[in-house]
């Protein structure tokens, strides 16, 4: 399995950051540590991609599910993408964009950004 998720508490915010790939394989975990922190009372999650290399159609599916289970817990999701840089630093940011799906997301240069309620989320 190639991915890694380290969690960190800056209330009211969960942020998981995100490493390696979000595919067929890894994407399940993703699914699992959501749900666990929505379980556990958390209403207000970061999904922090900037080290996620390469995302597929599974990983995808995954982000727009994410952003369902929020919505109807009354929650809030957040995505820290980076917009440009190395060409696999904006891997996720550019399949969001091409799917057509990038505008459905808040999305933040950093988790500092996105923990931080005056912040406005990065245009698409």
């Amino acid at each position: 399995m190639t991915i890694q998720v380290d969690e960190d508490e800056q209330e009211p915010w969960s942020v998981l950051r995100i490493s390696g790939e979000l595919d067929l394989v890894t994407s399940p975990v993703i699914r699992k540590r959501l749900h666990a922190a929505v379980a556990g009372g958390r209403r207000d999650v970061v999904l922090d991609l900037s080290a996620v290399r390469f995302c597929d159609s599974s990983g995808v599916g995954v982000l727009i599910a994410a952003r369902r289970l929020m919505r109807s817990c009354g929650g809030r999701l957040r995505l820290v993408l980076p917009a440009r840089g190395a060409e696999e630093d904006a891997h996720v940011n550019r399949v969001l964009a091409a799917l057509g799906v990038r505008r459905l997301f808040d999305v933040y240069p950093d988790a500092p950004a996105a923990t931080d309620d005056t912040a406005h989320p990065l245009s698409a």
